[in-house]
């Protein structure tokens, strides 16, 4: 069977494939990765070496429909995260479904270890979150909070990710896209809280010791999900899986 080019569908059908439902009632989480067919999530430690245009493309467009960006503190640091810059997200599309003009990125960090010093923290346009517990060092808290970071404590001695969304969700911010790593994926599966899966399969065997693109405690019982659309590029291979949960 021939599957669709990604090449060959034009933004509004994207739009359209990769939106979040309307009128949501609780944040939505869409989760982003690419893996090679071995299973490997990274080549070198980043992701990078197993993306390609369309991926990118895709990936982009999950920062163009989205409020908050989520990502984890190792993630973060591996990939060199800043804020997210007008020119990545398609202004037009942002004010047309009227989102902010650039999505915040909320990092996930047990610590608070994220650098206060940081392009992350220290010039995007819009303040990025960090989402920690009441166990990180009070000193870390601060100095973030001072560089003008939006500090939300969820949880004790660890995060607790439904009270983290339910934090997004009293700041307007429930259309999530969640860009990894794989043990923040892991934790989301385990609770319970995916929505949305995109997963590019690169054609391209990793081998290697690369992490998979979940880490962590299995939930009871393994999480249902249903294909909601296939493309193709070059031998890329787009997946999209939605969960059962109700909206």
């Amino acid at each position: 069977m021939l599957l669709p080019e990604a090449r060959d569908i034009d933004d509004t059908e994207l739009e359209r494939l990769y939106d979040y439902p309307s009128d949501l009632s609780r944040p939505w989480v869409q989760v982003n990765f690419v893996s090679s067919p071995d299973g490997a999530v990274t080549v070198g430690g980043k992701s990078q070496g197993l993306s390609g245009p369309a991926d990118k493309q895709v990936f982009m467009l999950g920062r163009t429909l989205a409020d908050v960006i989520l990502v984890g503190a190792g993630t973060a640091a591996i990939e060199g995260y800043a804020g997210v810059q007008a020119g990545e997200v398609r202004a037009a599309a942002r004010a047309r479904l009227g989102l902010a003009p650039v999505p915040p990125i909320a990092v996930v960090s047990r610590r608070a270890s994220v650098d206060p010093a940081s392009d992350l923290v220290s010039t995007p346009l819009a303040p990025t979150i960090v989402v920690t517990c009441a166990a990180a060092p009070t000193s870390r808290v601060e100095a973030l909070a001072a560089a003008g970071a939006d500090v939300v404590i969820a949880g004790d001695a660890d995060v607790n990710l439904s009270i983290a969304l339910a934090e997004l969700d009293k700041r307007g911010l429930r259309r999530v896209s969640c860009e990894g790593g794989p043990h923040l994926f892991g934790a989301l599966i385990e609770a319970g809280l995916v929505d949305q899966l995109c997963l590019t399969v690169s054609p391209r065997l990793a081998g290697g010791d690369a992490s998979r693109i979940a880490v962590g405690p299995p939930p009871a019982a393994p999480r249902e999900l249903d294909l909601a659309s296939v493309l193709t590029d070059e031998s890329f291979l787009m997946l999209r899986y939605r969960s059962r949960r109700p909206v």
